[in-house]
C-alpha cells in the first residue's frame, strides 16, 4: 500500500536543539538524497524545530532511460504536455502524508509541521499539501512544478491549506525546470489558495540549485511560520 517493496532508508534528520515544536519535512529532488538539504538546514537551523529530509526509493526513471535511482514517481519528460506519473505522484503523496501523521503522533501538531522540497520534491511537497486534510504551517517549494494540474481545483477539494502560506523560489537561468515553469506554477497557485499568502523570490543567473541568498530566505519564512512557543 505504501510502496514497501521500495523501501527507502531512515530519513536524514536535523534534531532541535531542544524540544521540539515544530518540524521542516524537506524532499530532495530526482537523483539526490536528503543527506545535503540535512546539511544546508543544519547551518540555518532553529532550535526548536526538527529538519526531516526523507530519501526517496531507488526505481527506474523513464527520463533517463530507465535508469534506477532515487525518485519520488516516475518522471517521463520536463515539457509542459508530457504525461505523468499519476499514480506514483499519489503514491508518493500518501507516503509523505503517512510523515506527517508520524510527526503529530510524535507531539508535533500539523500547524506546526511545515513541508517543502526541491525541484520533483517540491513539486510532491505542493501536491501533498494541496491534497491533505491536515492543516501545515506552509510550503517551500524550490525551482519546481505543480504536477497533475489538470486535476486542481477538485483535487483540492477537501484540502485544510486554502490558506497556508508559500514561499516559492527559482533561479531565472534554470535550464532542467525552466522559469517559467515557475512563474506559471504560481498563477496556478494563487487560483487554488489565498493569493496573500504566496511568495515568488527570482533569483538571477541562478541555474538548477540553491544559493546562499535562497537560503536565507527559505530561513526568514520558516521563522515567521514556525515562531517559538513562548512557554517552551
Amino acid at each position: 500500500m505504501c510502496g514497501n517493496n521500495m523501501s527507502a532508508p531512515l530519513p536524514a534528520i536535523v534534531p532541535a536543539a531542544r524540544k521540539a515544536t515544530a518540524a521542516v519535512i524537506f524532499l530532495h529532488g530526482l537523483g539526490d538524497t536528503g543527506h545535503g538539504w540535512a546539511e544546508a538546514f543544519a547551518g540555518i537551523r532553529m532550535p526548536h524545530v526538527k529538519y526531516i529530509c526523507p530519501h526517496a526509493p531507488t526505481m527506474p526513471v523513464s527520463l533517463n532511460m530507465r535508469m534506477s535511482m532515487p525518485s519520488w514517481f516516475d518522471i517521463y519528460g520536463l515539457s509542459p504536455d508530457s504525461n505523468e506519473d499519476e499514480t506514483g505522484i499519489k503514491r508518493a503523496s500518501e507516503n509523505i502524508k503517512a510523515l506527517i501523521d508520524q510527526e503529530v503522533k510524535n507531539g508535533i501538531p500539523s500547524h506546526r509541521i511545515m513541508l517543502g522540497g526541491f525541484s520533483q520534491g517540491g513539486a510532491l511537497s505542493l501536491y501533498t499539501a494541496l491534497t491533505s486534510q491536515q492543516k501545515l504551517a506552509g510550503v517551500v517549494a524550490l525551482s519546481c512544478w505543480l504536477p497533475l494540474r489538470n486535476s486542481f481545483p477538485q483535487a483540492a477539494a477537501n484540502s485544510a491549506n486554502k490558506d497556508m502560506h508559500v514561499l516559492q523560489c527559482h533561479g531565472d537561468a534554470d535550464p532542467l525546470v525552466p522559469f517559467i515553469f515557475g512563474s506559471q506554477t504560481v498563477e496556478r497557485m494563487k487560483s487554488l489558495i489565498n493569493p496573500a499568502n504566496i511568495t515568488f523570490k527570482t533569483y538571477r543567473g541562478l541555474p538548477h540549485s540553491a544559493c546562499p541568498e535562497e537560503m536565507v530566505d527559505v530561513k526568514r519564512f520558516i521563522e515567521k511560520q514556525l515562531p517559538p512557543i513562548r512557554d517552551e
